[in-house]
């Protein structure tokens, strides 16, 4: 049985479980939270493109919001994205300030090479929260060895593969077959056939295909 957290939604120290559609639209725009379905009409943003709830299109429609609340926007969205916790993004925001180089730029890069993220980038799952359950139930190894923790780093050079057995597993195959797959980031090479990938060089900011501004969240966490 999961524990109490995972079954109640969303609240400051859970991620979300409940209908991630409803997270797109809060946030005015594609979150790509549910793999393939993201990528067509169906996606809950295509066909109600204002915030959840009874009063999701006057909401549209409101005031322009505070800088406070844009930034605090900002950092729900990338989170969402990622699915992290809120304490775990925190953690690894003050890891990525302590870091010479830019903070905000530092944050995503570290978001980037998380091994759930990573198996996400190489097509091996349909989404992050997908790549996150291939990692925890032991189907991926880095170097020749199992990780199951879905925030591993991975390094340059390192090789990420999924084990001999898990190779053929339904949601692997689905995902490198769907012809809404995104294309293979320049950071990262694949041996499709083989399950086999392998960072080839450290993300740049640029490198990240993401609509964020990583500063609001730097200007937020600053205050």
């Amino acid at each position: 049985m999961p524990p109490p957290q995972e079954t109640q939604g969303l609240n400051s120290m859970a991620r979300h479980t409940g209908a991630v559609c409803r997270l797109c639209r809060r946030e005015g725009q594609k979150l790509f939270l549910k793999g393939q379905k993201c990528y067509t009409e169906k996606c809950g943003i295509e066909r109600r493109a204002y915030p959840p709830g009874q009063h999701g299109p006057a909401h549209a429609r409101r005031r322009k919001q505070s800088d406070y609340a844009v930034q605090l926007r900002e950092k729900q969205k990338v989170k969402r994205i990622y699915g992290l916790h809120e304490r775990q993004f925190r953690t690894l925001f003050e890891r990525a300030n302590a870091r010479d180089g830019i903070t905000g730029e530092n944050m995503l890069i570290s978001l980037e090479v998380r091994l759930d993220n990573v198996i996400f980038r190489m097509g091996f799952a349909p989404s992050r929260s997908a790549a996150r359950q291939l990692v925890r139930h032991r189907h991926v190894e880095v170097n020749g060895r199992v990780v199951d923790v879905p925030s591993f780093q991975v390094g340059h050079g390192d090789e990420v593969a999924l084990k001999s057995k898990s190779k053929d597993l339904a949601t692997v195959q689905g995902s490198l077959e769907a012809r809404t797959r995104p294309s293979l980031v320049e950071w990262l090479a694949l041996d499709e056939k083989n399950r086999v990938g392998r960072m080839t060089r450290q993300p740049t900011r640029q490198d990240i295909p993401l609509a964020v501004q990583e500063q609001l969240i730097v200007e937020l966490y600053s205050k």
